[in-house]
């Protein structure tokens, strides 16, 4: 299983803030990932994005970050301020 959460405007667009997917052997990385739920089209293709930020197991992480199986991926927009 892989927990994934959804954060700021990502979860308002896309009406959850967490779900679980199965394990699947062909999501080596998280780019991998988004570009399976980039997939499911409509909403999710907010997660296409060139500002999206990831993290993995709680860390910052780049979209050719490694994942396995029992890892936790969140998106999340980037946050500006002034």
């Amino acid at each position: 299983m892989i927990d994934l959460h959804y954060f700021a405007r990502y979860r308002e667009t896309l009406g959850l803030d967490a779900e679980q997917l199965e394990w699947d052997a062909s999501l080596r990385t998280v780019d991998d990932l988004r570009r399976t739920l980039l997939a499911r089209g409509n909403a999710w293709e907010v997660l296409a994005e060139q500002n999206l930020m990831c993290a993995r197991n709680q860390e910052l992480c780049g979209l050719d970050e490694p994942i396995g199986d029992g890892d936790e991926v969140a998106f999340f927009p980037t946050v500006t301020g002034g």
